[in-house]
């Protein structure tokens, strides 16, 4: 195993038989619900975590661990981080899709004459579309919504993204 990457956190337990109330993004409900193992970081060292089942409730998700079985088993974990390597969810993600990490740091240009308009320093969500986080030439910060309308190309190889840059959109 390689490269490791959050997919959610233990916020709280559920109950008294030491299901977790695990918080993650809502659109990776059934992603969450196809894993069997997750990982806890404890300094440089991941440990490995069976998940007995895991299923949404409300806008968590309820994960029962196998081997925990109260709240004092679960109690230790709270707050931590969960993690499953990079190429579990590489091998789920569609042709348009990407990690965060990959975009982080690609520089942007416009898809019309070819300047240099910034660097992605980050990416989110408003609920409705993810957006990312374009720091310009001119040290300003502008969001600007991940679809293929704007955004046509993205070139991880070549570390770049190319963007209709449509009046109004950066600064």
């Amino acid at each position: 195993m390689g490269k490791y990457v959050s997919v959610g956190k233990i916020v709280n337990f559920h109950g008294i038989k030491g299901e977790a109330k695990v918080g993650c993004s809502k659109n990776q409900q059934d992603f969450f619900m196809s894993l069997d193992t997750v990982y806890l970081k404890d300094n440089d060292k991941y440990t490995p975590l069976s998940i007995s089942y895991a299923k949404p409730h409300k806008n968590m998700m309820l994960v029962k661990f196998d081997g925990i079985n109260s709240i004092n088993d679960l109690l230790e974990y709270k707050g931590c981080l969960l993690f499953v390597d990079e190429d579990v969810i590489r091998d789920t993600l569609d042709e348009d899709e990407f990690l965060i990490d990959e975009l982080v740091g690609l520089e942007v240009f416009d898809i019309k004459n070819g300047d240099k308009l910034g660097f992605v320093i980050g990416v989110s969500n408003n609920g409705a579309t993810d957006l990312i986080s374009i720091k310009t030439n001119s040290k300003r910060i502008s969001l600007v919504p991940f679809v293929k309308a704007i955004v046509p190309v993205v070139d991880i190889k070549n570390k770049r993204i190319e963007i209709n840059n449509i009046e109004g959109l950066l600064e």
